[in-house]
């Protein structure tokens, strides 16, 4: 049977839609050797707090903006801001229904040891992979025999054909990056995921969609993520 591909960057603790198109495929590439962009969601993300959506960050250490993501480090001033994050994120949600196994996660998280942004985020995945039951394959893109200085598609095609791709997988967002002749020439079938944003309990007045995989793990058992994921 043919293997599917899914190639994304490293976000901490991302939306449930990551997750899902990591469910979609066998082999999921986690993007090391890319450009790290200021205004992306690499190291922020959105949580709730009294019904209002705020942001938490992972500070780093001020480099040249052309560093690729592998090259960026954490601040030297991490240890005591995830601190104040993580006092802020208990505040927030010590009344939900999943909060202590969740806390827990989170908290293995933010006090991994690595200052290493690649390396802290690539953990964080790791371990929320392995609590939803993913059974992709985790793949540095790093890692991989092809020409990593390709443009994006051609090097997405470089990495699908390396890895023996039958199909590669994207999310809906980027239809417009990609040709479909092109990859069928290469004999890989080109798919597209567009994300199940479910309603779920929150504590928050009104649905807010695209908050951080830990509010929805918060506010619903793993078993009950794990449903929402498929």
């Amino acid at each position: 049977m043919g293997k599917t591909i899914a190639i994304m960057q490293p976000y901490f603790l991302p939306y449930i839609g990551y997750w899902q198109l990591m469910k979609a495929s066998d082999i999921f590439v986690v993007y090391d050797n890319i450009k790290y962009t200021k205004k992306g969601w690499v190291n922020r993300n959105r949580y709730l707090s009294n019904g209002k959506i705020k942001l938490f960050s992972i500070p780093l250490m001020k480099a040249s903006n052309s560093l690729q993501i592998k090259d960026r480090y954490l601040a030297e001033t991490y240890k005591l801001e995830s601190a104040k994050t993580l006092r802020k994120i208990k505040d927030a949600y010590a009344v939900s229904k999943n909060f202590h196994p969740c806390f827990n996660l989170i908290e293995r998280c933010f006090n991994a040891n690595e200052n290493n942004l690649f390396e802290f985020i690539y953990n964080s995945v790791a371990i929320f992979k392995d609590v939803l039951g993913l059974r992709a394959q985790l793949v540095v893109s790093s890692s991989i025999a092809c020409d990593h200085s390709l443009n994006s598609a051609e090097r997405v095609k470089a990495i699908c054909t390396e890895l023996g791709a039958e199909s590669y997988i994207n999310p809906v967002g980027g239809e417009h990056l990609y040709e479909r002749d092109d990859f069928q020439k290469l004999g890989i079938n080109l798919r597209f995921l567009k994300p199940r944003i479910e309603e779920y309990p929150q504590l928050s007045c009104q649905f807010q969609p695209y908050m951080s995989i830990l509010d929805i793990c918060m506010s619903c058992t793993f078993d009950e993520v794990k449903n929402n994921i498929i």
